[in-house]
């Protein structure tokens, strides 16, 4: 219910007043006026967390219900593993946030979460012990909340690394909005937020026993952040600028992938429409006539048990027909720009998507008017930005968008040079609007790419193993997580030593 608003002679007070079943509760906003909000949407921050059962599954549920309940979710926080707090003997979280926007009052709004918990499966139990899924509103709008059944900001968050993570991933280091100001606002530090988390360990703490920032794939959360992930590419199709035409045949690919994985790859990518400039476009159905003989076999072999296997497409038909396979992964060069289904089918299949930077499509990309640039890195950075908002406003969450910077596509040789030279500045720039999006993983793909022949004067592109060696170290020393190449056995050395030498500089810091 809300109270009628109340006219002064000097001033205009305006007093909401939300009745719960225990009694009154009086928003405040975060400089402590009283205000009166009407049905118009709030920003709210939901963190989640799981212990029992299929705790992803449990979030994919969780997220499912609260926008069928009113609550649009707008941003994900990064996934988070983390021990067990003030009752230990239990399994370990999972734990997030989002950002969302609803009409739903304060007081509705956890009578909504609370039936989701309890649709769910949750039963009053021990305080701070297992559960299906545990969901607690940490802001509402600008305001502060106190009654007997509902504080906010939520009482125990600033103590909480499981909560104060996945916040800070809710938000960029640029405050973007009198919303977020007000958050900040909130933690009673001169730096807002950012002191809060920075007096609980910050940053020091992810990468522990006790919170491990993690991607699912299938039943699996991958930490990223232990090796560099070396993926194996095949191309299926005749015309690829590397290597068309020399595994279209089931038995040729399947060798090709046992080479690769006894190389030590640790994903197989497999590509059936050529992506090289000016490729000829194929059809979704031509691509899947490629790409599933060869997907069966590649899925039956023995080899390929404990890696993972990624699709390259940018047809959302083919995505959805190799993931329904058993195929991992969607790496997608256009990012969902070559298909208005694909974000919306990629929302659906819960795989983790491959988004890629790219100006027009294989056959534009490389025009004039595609390689203007400012300032390459802050503009791929902006517009990888734009397209990953678009996969989350789809339902795609952050925790599982792996970014690409999109070596070779829509950028020249100087452009590319700058990007492997500055992936820890695309980072930064991401972070000034989500550091979620900023602590992604980041896949690069330089491997025997055309720039790289023009610097070595090595034509043929078969030649450039040895120039993709030296771009592939680069992009892992400046924050790559996973490097895409043709060659898995050479390049993989060169990633061992750069994963060596990034420990070690960490553990001296």
């Amino acid at each position: 219910m809300i109270a009628p608003k109340v006219n002064h002679a000097t001033s205009l007070i305006l007093v909401l007043i939300f009745f719960a079943a225990t009694g009154v509760s009086l928003l405040h906003s975060s400089t402590g006026i009283p205000v009166e909000v009407h049905s118009q949407d709030q920003e709210v921050v939901i963190a989640l967390g799981s212990n029992v059962g299929n705790r992803i599954h449990n979030f994919n549920e969780a997220l499912r219900l609260m926008k069928k309940s009113g609550i649009h979710i707008t941003r994900h926080g990064c996934l988070y593993e983390t021990e067990p707090v003030y009752l230990t003997d239990q399994a370990l979280f999972l734990n997030s946030a989002v950002r969302g926007i609803t009409k739903l009052g304060p007081h509705e709004l956890l009578g909504v979460l609370k039936k989701i918990e309890k649709d769910m499966g949750r039963t009053d139990g021990i305080r701070y012990g297992p559960r299906p899924i545990d969901l607690d509103i940490v802001f509402y709008g600008k305001f502060s909340v106190k009654s007997e059944i509902l504080t906010i900001p939520h009482e125990r968050v600033w103590e909480r690394p499981f909560v104060m993570a996945p916040l800070m991933d809710l938000i960029g280091s640029a405050i973007e909005s009198d919303t977020a100001a007000s958050w900040h606002s909130f933690s009673k530090h001169s730096r807002g937020l950012f002191e809060s988390w920075e007096k609980l360990g910050g940053e020091s703490l992810v990468g522990t026993n006790g919170l491990k920032r993690v991607l699912p794939i299938g039943n699996l959360l991958w930490d990223w952040s232990q090796k560099t992930s070396m993926m194996g590419i095949l191309n299926l199709t005749p015309d690829s600028f590397s290597d068309g035409g020399k595994f279209q045949s089931v038995e040729a690919a399947v060798s090709q992938v046992r080479l690769m994985i006894s190389e030590g790859a640790d994903i197989i990518d497999l590509g059936a429409q050529s992506t090289r400039p000016m490729a000829s476009r194929l059809s979704a159905q031509e691509e899947l006539d490629r790409l599933i003989p060869v997907l069966d076999a590649v899925l039956k072999m023995p080899e390929v048990e404990g890696k993972l296997v990624s699709v390259d497409t940018f047809h959302s038909e083919v995505a959805s027909e190799a993931i329904g396979k058993g195929a991992h992964i969607v790496n997608d060069v256009s990012s969902g720009q070559l298909d208005s289904n694909m974000l919306d089918v990629v929302a659906s299949l819960n795989v983790p998507y491959v988004a890629m930077h790219m100006r027009g499509n294989p056959s534009t990309m490389q025009n004039s008017e595609n390689l203007q640039y400012d300032n390459v890195c802050e503009q791929v950075a902006s517009e990888l930005y734009s397209r990953v908002r678009e996969a989350e406003l789809s339902g795609i969450p952050a925790w599982r968008i792996i970014i690409d910077p999109g070596i070779g596509f829509s950028k020249n040789t100087e452009h590319n040079l700058d990007i492997l030279m500055g992936l820890p500045h695309i980072r930064t720039e991401l972070a000034g609007k989500s550091l979620a999006l900023s602590h992604a993983p980041m896949l690069i793909g330089p491997s025997r790419k055309r720039f790289l022949g023009d610097i070595c004067a090595r034509p043929a592109a078969a030649d450039r193993d040895s120039a993709s060696i030296a771009a592939v170290t680069a992009g892992v020393l400046g924050s790559a997580n996973i490097v895409r190449v043709h060659n898995v056995k050479d390049n993989l050395d060169a990633v061992k030593l750069c994963d060596a030498m990034v420990k070690r500089k960490r553990s001296r810091a």
